[in-house]
């Protein structure tokens, strides 16, 4: 059974005021904490398990403090409507003090709030081979609980960074592409071997500043009467085409 402090801290990490003060975050169920486990054990600081999720994982060889703990427990501490067997805390991942986007392609999200959403891309450039995502300060925190799972592991792998947009893009060399409603048909895009994309706001779009920075304006053609896309489905069908 976990000591009500011991309850109380593990829930204060849901807060991004206690998560940036500590250093740490929160990783919850069988698939991601399997994944954390492989490519990022080092930052894993302690588990917590029921005792079927331990069972199951007995072979593992980490040296990573496990607790096993009551579905009680589990769901006290837990950020998920349906705690599912296994939380994980884990350390921040270092950032390098610099943004490289020589050589590489680069996502530029600006505003992008919805933790679902940005969870979703930081998940799609993972399978893309995208390495790295620029965020504006007014974006979804890396570290939301709902980010965390929804990157179902891709946290680990793709760098987030968060700066003013508009000076970080004014100093780029590299060619910038921002996605709009009227632009360049991706389909008649060559793949890049190196550029920036970038994506708005769910219901704004890229912000006027933002767009008069971009080189060229690039769009998904529309067939139907569709208003828009869903953030995340927009960097899945831009990325396929230009990676």
């Amino acid at each position: 059974m976990l000591s009500k402090s011991k309850v109380k801290y593990i829930q204060t990490l849901g807060q991004k005021k206690f998560r940036d003060q500590e250093g740490l975050f929160i990783a919850e169920g069988p698939k991601i904490i399997t994944d954390l486990l492989e490519c990022a054990p080092a930052k894993i600081k302690a588990i917590y398990a029921v005792p079927e999720w331990i069972n199951e994982n007995k072979q593992l060889n980490t040296s990573i403090e496990i607790t096993e703990i009551a579905a009680t427990d589990l769901e006290k501490i837990s950020q998920l409507k349906t705690p599912n067997q296994v939380l994980a805390v884990l350390e921040y991942f270092q950032l390098p003090t610099t943004i490289q986007t020589e050589n590489k392609i680069t996502l530029v999200l600006d505003g992008i709030q919805d933790p679902g959403n940005l969870g979703t891309i930081i998940r799609i450039a993972d399978w893309f081979g995208v390495e790295q995502i620029v965020c504006s300060n007014e974006s979804a925190d890396v570290y939301n609980p709902k980010v965390v799972q929804s990157t179902m592991g891709s946290i680990a792998r793709v760098k987030v960074f968060y700066t003013d947009l508009v000076e970080f893009l004014h100093n780029q060399q590299t060619t910038i592409y921002a996605t709009a409603l009227e632009g360049q048909d991706i389909n008649s895009i060559e793949k890049l071997k190196e550029g920036i994309i970038v994506f708005g706001n769910e219901s704004k779009g890229i912000s006027k500043e933002i767009m008069n920075l971009a080189t060229n304006k690039i769009t998904i053609p529309k067939k139907g009467k569709a208003e828009s896309l869903n953030a995340g489905v927009a960097a899945g069908v831009v990325l396929s085409h230009l990676c």
